[in-house]
């Protein structure tokens, strides 16, 4: 029972994260910038989805690690290969989100104040646009990372159930 519990809050972890990052990229950030009246208003919007989305995939992650670490423990030899997998997955998964949290952001927010609130009507040659439009190349660039990895981990945890080894728990 403990076993099925781990499990399920993996998939429920890891599914929450890839599909709210799937949904960012495909559906809130496309129609934020096509339907809403400026840029401006579509950068706040998707700002502040990205951060919620972040803290998702910050506790979702942990959580995550930590189930998969404790079925490692738990694993014969064959299963925690796939296990190890997932775990290093995972880790670059959140150390990518925190340092998009915890310093592009905030730096991205930081440029947008420094030019006056409203990036798109600061001066092409504006430090602050200058290097908003940086950090916001970096931005997508990392989002895109944590993806393909959430995409990695999905596919092995799909694998899981198609080797019998990798779901035996030893019994010690």
């Amino acid at each position: 029972m403990f076993e099925r519990i781990l499990r399920a809050l993996r998939l429920l972890a890891m599914t929450a994260w890839v599909g709210g990052l799937a949904f960012f990229a495909f559906v809130v950030a496309p129609v934020a910038f096509g339907r809403l009246p400026s840029t401006h208003d579509a950068g706040l919007v998707v700002g502040g989805s990205l951060s919620i989305l972040h803290w998702i995939g910050l506790v979702g992650g942990v959580l995550f690690c930590l189930a998969t670490a404790t079925l490692w423990f738990r694993a014969e030899v064959p299963a925690r290969v796939g296990f190890a997998i997932e775990m290093v997955l995972a880790g670059i998964m959140l150390a990518v989100t925190a340092y998009s949290q915890f310093q592009i952001l905030p730096s991205m927010e930081r440029d947008r104040i420094a030019a006056g609130g409203a990036i798109e009507t600061a001066d092409i040659s504006s430090p602050a646009r200058i290097d908003f439009e940086r950090l916001h190349v970096w931005s997508e660039r990392l989002e895109g990372l944590v993806l393909l990895c959430g995409i990695g981990v999905v596919l092995v945890l799909a694998r899981e159930s198609q080797w019998p080894e990798t779901g035996k728990i030893s019994r010690i």
